[in-house]
């Protein structure tokens, strides 16, 4: 166990440079086992849940390379359509190998999967999602076991516009008879990266980006060379970061539109925005609070809520954030109250009354984007705070302290006494 010690009160300054978003590269190295051979990514992080998708591959058969910032998958001795199930509890994503491993195999087994404890998110969009294309699905004692002998084209109307059931569904359709419509489909940036990657192997899937996805089966796919898109919600953070600290720092190797709902709200804050062809540069500002609410995207990312959060315990006057995606995704409030913060939590919805100067403390990361909410707090914090439970942040975020260090920021890793 480790914790992170960070000196508050430094400003932040310079540049970063934004790695490859994990919420890409999770479904694109579950769709390199739609076929045999091997599949390049490149501008991978080190990350934890990436770690644990190499090993459940590794398990199936894969052979994998890791060269730098690069993975090259070799799918070719892949056998086993059954997934461990202490990895499969480790890992919110695991969930995606269900379509390609249905597409490849006609048939699959797991358990249900893990993650961050951030609220109920049922899989029942998914098995509807396959079910409407042929599979048999079958529950039974926490484990899934789904079937097709043939899978078949079908239109598929989700409820709800799930990331990881469109994704589900696209690797699912690429290799099933006839065409498949996807409608109230997810239309974050990391489905169209899925689809681009898709289109490189030989699919034919056009619409992702939009509500409705249409998916022409072919009958073979061939490996293919990707360069993942850069982190969105890795960038928000630094942006967050730059703000609350009221500090200057351009942010590179992100696209401007993929975030505009971020940077709209920290405009609304008094931060001020720069945006370049492939960058975005922050300067702080006096804050003053504002209205959030989460929503699917392009509305405000549910990702970015707690490090937000953070932000505006600063802010003159009162905010209210709402949100409407995970049910238990405040449980940084806790902490953030440990360090001076005035929140009042209703519901979905936080009440934050700014104060000047957040004071540093003891407190304990509950999962992933919770932690780097509490380290950013402690970035602004007077005094010195611990952040225990870093494993969380590792998920997400590749090597946090160093980045945030290149920037000026006094935060050093220690194992947990």
């Amino acid at each position: 166990m480790e914790k992170f010690i960070v000196k508050g009160e430094v400003q932040l300054n310079g540049t970063i440079r934004i790695s490859g978003a994990k919420n890409a590269i999770l479904p694109i190295m579950a769709a390199t086992l739609l076929c045999s051979g091997v599949s390049i990514i490149h501008d991978v992080p080190y990350l934890r849940d990436i770690k644990v998708m190499q090993d459940i591959l590794t398990l199936f058969g894969a052979k994998i390379i890791r060269e730098q910032d690069t993975l090259l998958i070799d799918t070719s001795n892949i056998q086993d359509a059954d997934i461990p199930e202490h990895l499969m509890r480790e890992m919110r994503a695991s969930i995606f190998l269900m379509g390609p491993l249905l597409g490849r195999f006609h048939k699959v087994k797991l358990s249900y999967p893990g993650g961050c404890a951030i609220g109920p998110r049922p899989i029942d969009l998914h098995i509807k999602a396959l079910e409407k294309i042929g599979a048999s699905v079958k529950e039974n004692f926490g484990f899934i076991e789904a079937q097709a002998a043939c899978l078949t084209g079908g239109e598929i109307n989700f409820d709800y516009p799930s990331v990881g059931a469109t994704e589900n569904a696209m690797m699912a359709a690429v290799l099933a008879n006839g065409a498949t419509i996807i409608r109230n489909a997810a239309r974050e940036p990391e489905i169209y990266d899925l689809q681009v990657f898709l289109n490189k192997m030989g699919a034919k899937v056009i619409g992702a980006g939009t509500d409705t996805i249409r998916i022409d089966g072919i009958k073979k796919l061939t490996p293919a060379e990707h360069i993942v898109m850069s982190d969105r919600i890795q960038a928000g953070t630094f942006l967050i970061a730059a703000a609350i600290t009221h500090g200057d720092v351009v942010v590179e190797n992100i696209l401007s539109e993929h975030i505009f709902s971020v940077t709209d709200k920290l405009k609304d804050i008094g931060v001020k925005i720069t945006t370049g062809n492939n960058s975005i540069r922050v300067r702080g500002g006096d804050l003053r609070g504002v209205d959030i609410k989460t929503l699917p995207y392009p509305g405000f990312p549910t990702d970015l809520q707690a490090p937000m959060l953070s932000l505006v315990t600063n802010a003159k006057g009162t905010s209210i954030i709402t949100e409407t995606i995970f049910e238990n995704r405040f449980k940084h409030v806790d902490e953030l109250m440990r360090m001076g913060a005035k929140i009042k939590v209703e519901g979905r919805t936080a009440i934050i009354r700014g104060i000047p100067k957040l004071t540093g403390a003891i407190v304990a990361a509950h999962d992933l984007r919770a932690g780097g909410a509490l380290v950013l707090a402690a970035l602004a914090a007077e005094g010195v705070s611990e952040i225990e439970n870093v494993y969380h942040i590792d998920r997400g975020y590749e090597a946090l302290e160093e980045k945030l260090r290149s920037l000026g920021a006094n935060i050093s890793r220690h194992k947990k006494d």
